[in-house]
């Protein structure tokens, strides 16, 4: 009888023997490793960049963009050339003018550059901002269907599958496009 006693263990308050703790251990470790392969199958990805650039918006702010690229770039090629033209002008004429009128052009030409790097500086920042405020509300539309679309089909998780080496989970980008008419 007194065997008995030491092959049972308290367990709040009940004296359970040690298969039964076992028995709990593995129904334990079994509920926990179902639970975790189910919430596996809750996790979905999908390459926003490929849905983004899919997006008719996307599309439109793109030539928008590379519009007002071109603008700048025209703008540039003009005040390269008219500098291009004065430095020709002033070589030509370099020895018929004075050293002070020489020295009054090279700063004229040196302003000139720093200028047109300038310009050159600031058209880049307007290229910049003009995409991130075109773009922002074309990401936050696919964002929103992500979601929507996580949502109805249950998944907990989607991740990004650009950045993904191995990708088993379902991917979303068809049924998104689906969503955004696309």
């Amino acid at each position: 009888m007194k065997s008995k006693i030491h092959e049972l263990t308290k367990i709040n308050g009940l004296y359970v023997s040690k298969h039964f703790k076992t028995l709990l251990f593995a129904t334990a470790l079994f509920i926990g490793a179902t639970s975790f392969m189910s919430a596996q199958s809750k996790i979905a990805h999908i390459n926003t960049q490929d849905l983004i650039k899919a997006m008719p918006e996307y599309k439109t702010a793109q030539a928008e963009i590379e519009k007002l690229g071109a603008t700048y770039q025209a703008q540039i090629q003009d005040s390269l050339k008219e500098l291009d033209n004065k430095l020709k002008q002033y070589n030509a004429e370099a020895e018929s003018q004075t050293e002070e009128t020489n020295m009054e052009r090279m700063q004229e030409v040196e302003g000139m550059k720093q200028s047109l790097t300038q310009f050159q500086q600031n058209a880049q920042q307007d290229i910049q901002k003009k995409e991130i405020d075109l773009l922002k509300p074309i990401t936050e539309k696919a964002r929103v269907a992500i979601e929507k679309v996580a949502s109805a089909q249950g998944f907990d998780y989607v991740l990004e599958a650009g950045g993904l080496i191995v990708a088993k989970g379902k991917d979303l980008l068809a049924d998104v496009k689906a969503e955004l008419g696309i």
